[in-house]
């Protein structure tokens, strides 16, 4: 069977060609993929190539295929996995398979397995590792989403604090404690703003910042919430001091229990563990380019304060599941991270420029050819504009049908 996919030979080197699948061994899964969702990471793998820590050694020769956001239908089942899978089935992966022996995973380093491609084929390790899973979802972008949620989940559930009394912890954000994410209006960030106020356990304050005030005015717009007092705080320009100042001010000089750093500034992040109270938490979330990133931090809160520090590098499996119940429950609306769409023509070019393009999730249809969309300008008297008028200006399973229905195929 044939696939035409989005494969990287080496830095900044992406491209776009059809190829041919083997035939499936019997423990194996061949299926579609319908929708995939771009992560920052992709653009970082693109950027490194081969002294990516994820990538086979010669791409030149074993080129790979990106993307590790994604959820499609299962068309055929290896004899080992049918008494557990079917054809016909949607489905969602994890990526991140955890594995003490090597680095591969799926979207950075297989020939037959990445989220920007139409057809692949699925390894028997990410079903041994229990990383395939059923998607009982409305849309197939909500299961591309489920591995960013899975991100969010597993830095919620890493976060840490002591039990009175003891040097045991309690596992989680504090309960109505003050919990503060510092350059919180990405894609990432807006996630975790969704999760905070939708889950079991839920902070009192919830403290964004940024320094685009468009963007924080979005999350606001987007976030409500009854129960948790919600601030949207813009530090453009300020001083460290002052930043200091205006986030303690914000929690009435309490400090904060649970702080996620969502960018890689060293400046920010040793501001991160002054905000701190005792017994308070610091996340360093986003990912650092540089292997020498390095902040300061006040080691006699360390020991007198039990300053806490940790951090999460992707989900994993149990994280994905869980996304994936909660996402098809309803309870969170992910497409609100969702700002462009796109065919799979156009995913090369959008992997490398997605810093320049800015806003949200880029959300990928790989079956399908069309240049990027930006939703915020489609305009509103057209087909696909009505639809997004419907939905408040937000993708949603109505647009995605639309697209599936109306767009042409990328072999066409």
């Amino acid at each position: 069977m044939k696939s035409t996919g989005l494969r990287i030979y080496g830095k900044e080197d992406l491209r776009i060609e059809e190829f041919e699948l083997p035939e499936i061994k019997e423990d194996e899964i061949l299926a579609t993929v319908v929708s995939d969702t771009m992560c920052m990471s992709s653009w970082k793998l693109a950027k490194e190539g081969e002294d990516h820590k994820k990538t086979p050694e010669d791409l030149k020769n074993n080129p790979a295929l990106i993307g590790h956001e994604f959820a499609g239908k299962i068309l055929k089942v290896g004899k080992k996995w049918q008494d557990k899978f079917s054809a016909g089935e949607d489905y969602v992966v994890q990526p991140n398979l955890a594995r003490d022996d090597t680095p591969f995973v799926p979207g950075y380093s297989y020939p037959y397995i990445g989220g920007d491609a139409t057809v692949i084929i699925i390894p028997n390790e990410v079903m041994e590792l229990n990383c395939l899973i059923p998607f009982k979802g409305k849309a197939y972008y909500e299961g591309s989403l489920c591995e960013p949620l899975s991100c969010v989940i597993a830095a919620f559930d890493a976060q840490f604090h002591l039990i009175p009394h003891t040097y045991n912890h309690e596992m989680g954000i504090k309960k109505n404690g003050n919990l503060l994410l510092l350059g919180g209006t990405g894609p990432m960030g807006l996630l975790a703003i969704d999760y905070a106020i939708h889950s079991n356990v839920k902070p009192k304050t919830l403290v964004v910042t940024d320094i685009n005030q468009e963007k924080l005015d979005r999350a606001e717009k987007l976030y409500p919430s009854d129960e948790v007092k919600m601030l949207f705080i813009n530090v453009n320009n300020l001083s460290i001091e002052k930043q200091k100042e205006l986030l303690l001010s914000a929690v009435d000089n309490e400090g904060y229990d649970d702080v996620f750093s969502m960018i890689s500034v060293a400046p920010i992040v040793t501001l991160a563990g002054e905000l701190l109270r005792a017994d308070g938490c610091l996340n360093q979330f986003a990912g650092p380019v540089n292997k020498d990133f390095k902040a300061t931090l006040n080691f006699y809160d360390v020991h007198y304060n039990f300053t806490h520090v940790t951090g999460t590098s992707g989900g994993n499996a149990e994280n994905e599941a869980k996304a994936a119940e909660i996402i098809a429950s309803g309870k969170l609306n992910v497409a609100k991270v969702i700002t462009h769409v796109l065919g799979l023509n156009a995913a090369a070019e959008t992997t490398l420029n997605q810093p320049e393009i800015g806003g949200g999730k880029k959300l990928t249809y790989p079956t399908k050819k069309f240049e990027r969309i930006e939703l915020a300008k489609v305009d509103p008297t057209s087909e696909l504009g009505k639809v997004l008028a419907k939905h408040d200006g937000l993708w949603s399973p109505e647009a995605e049908q639309w697209i599936l229905e109306n767009e042409p195929d990328i072999t066409a």
